[in-house]
């Protein structure tokens, strides 16, 4: 058995090509489905090495999410395909009774920079901040959770709650303004909008660690919880209610704050975004459809719910439908585009794909998933550097994957002992 004390950190990267801003930092991501392991995705593309470990046998949930991509009797999620490549995969059970597992998860963490996890049920693994910092004092760890770990502060049996995406909508107040003002249920944001919110937060914590850590050697835990990255979006939400009195509910469409700003149906039945927001852009819009800015005034039609909501207000309102209700999609977008008014038509996946400007901007990019063994085709790297662009070295990895690359190369077991270890179903 490997003593704690003989591993020695080998830089990253070791396991993965050398690229990107964020290459020689290393990060282990404990937990599975979207919002923590997009967080580690998101510093994979950009040449951190990422050793995401799952369970022997079962791997992550977000496997097997459906809707599925086949080739042959093989399929994988198609979330999978998309969220999980450039990770190195290790196949570990996470219980720290077991002698085994703990050394090698503390190993693990002893050669890592950033710990991602979402395991709601840590503290039954045995598994402990003071435990990780004491073998790694320079260790990030990044908690992700519904609503936050006690130790921050919060009701200790909220936070012990699970979570999911629509639960951290609710709970942040997010949900409570979508959709319209009638007896139907809020509308949800879609595709697990919260999620992928909640490992933006988490991304952003992880790099304010990780430079604190370089720059003094010490350090620290990030709490990130679900609902308060949604409630951070919120805008003005709580200054209104706290400061003016104002509770924010669901107004819809119905009633906008101003106009245009407003999803309209184009002759061919397409919609059209299309928004004027304040006097000079709302000025390029009137004239744009032939009206008169000297009647049509902002003050008067535009700057104000109340406005909107007017006599001349409606009147505009009308007049732009019918003259949008008149027009394709497409003539409408570029007849506003000639004008500066900002407008798009709805893009579903189709349009995207088969737009001229996502791919004159290289939006879709191909690589071979490791389940699938062959080629797809996914949204590429987001953003674009200059200097230092991300990339993707290799597709989402089959379960297990890399396990013994990890425990030979980066933790130095033998082959010997790999094999005694899956013998007895820790790895």
């Amino acid at each position: 058995m490997k003593r704690l004390s003989e591993i020695k950190r080998i830089p990253a990267p070791a396991l993965i090509p050398p690229f990107g801003p964020l290459q020689g930092m290393r990060v282990l991501s404990t937990g599975s489905l979207v919002g923590m392991p997009h967080a580690a995705n998101m510093l994979a593309d950009f040449g951190a090495e990422v050793i995401h470990v799952e369970r022997p046998r079962v791997g992550d949930t977000y496997r097997k999410l459906a809707p599925f991509v086949r080739n042959g009797e093989k399929s994988i999620g198609a979330s999978w395909i998309q969220d999980a490549r450039n990770r190195l995969s290790l196949t570990l059970e996470l219980d720290m009774k077991i002698p085994e597992s703990r050394e090698i998860f503390l190993g693990l963490i002893k050669i890592s920079d950033l710990w991602f996890e979402n395991l709601v049920w840590l503290e039954k693994l045995g598994i402990s901040d003071e435990m990780c910092l004491e073998v790694n004092p320079k260790l990030v760890i990044v908690h992700v959770s519904g609503f936050g770990r006690p130790q921050f502060g919060g009701v200790p049996e909220v936070c012990d709650r699970g979570s999911y995406d629509m639960i951290g909508q609710a709970a942040s107040g997010w949900l409570s303004l979508m959709g319209e003002p009638d007896p139907r249920p809020p509308l949800l944001a879609r595709p697990w909008t919260n999620d992928y919110i909640t490992g933006m937060c988490a991304v952003f914590g992880a790099l304010i660690g990780y430079l604190h850590a370089q720059k003094t050697g010490r350090g620290q835990v990030i709490d990130v919880s679900q609902y308060e990255a949604n409630a951070r979006l919120l805008s003005d939400t709580f200054v209104s209610y706290l400061e003016a009195g104002i509770l924010r509910q669901r107004t819809g469409n119905r009633t906008p704050a101003f106009q245009p700003y407003d999803i309209y149906r184009a002759r061919d039945g397409r919609w059209v975004a299309l928004g004027a927001f304040g006097p000079s852009v709302y000025e390029r819009f009137i004239k744009a459809i032939g009206l008169d800015p000297g009647y049509f005034t902002w003050k008067e039609c535009a700057s104000s719910m109340e406005a909107v909501a007017s006599p001349k207000g409606r009147e505009l309102d009308r007049l732009t439908r019918e003259w949008i209700g008149n027009r394709t999609a497409r003539e409408v977008e570029e007849h506003m585009a000639k004008h500066r008014v900002p407008c798009s038509i709805v893009l579903d996946a189709k349009d995207a794909f088969e737009h001229p400007h996502w791919q004159a901007r290289e939006n879709f990019i191909t690589y071979e998933d490791q389940t699938l063994k062959k080629s797809v085709r996914a949204l590429g790297i987001v953003p674009k550097l200059s200097e230092t662009p991300g990339r993707v070295w290799r597709g989402a990895p089959a379960l297990g994957q890399d396990t013994e690359a990890v425990l030979s190369r980066l933790l130095g077991y033998s082959s010997e002992e790999i094999a005694a270890l899956r013998q007895k179903d820790i790895v």
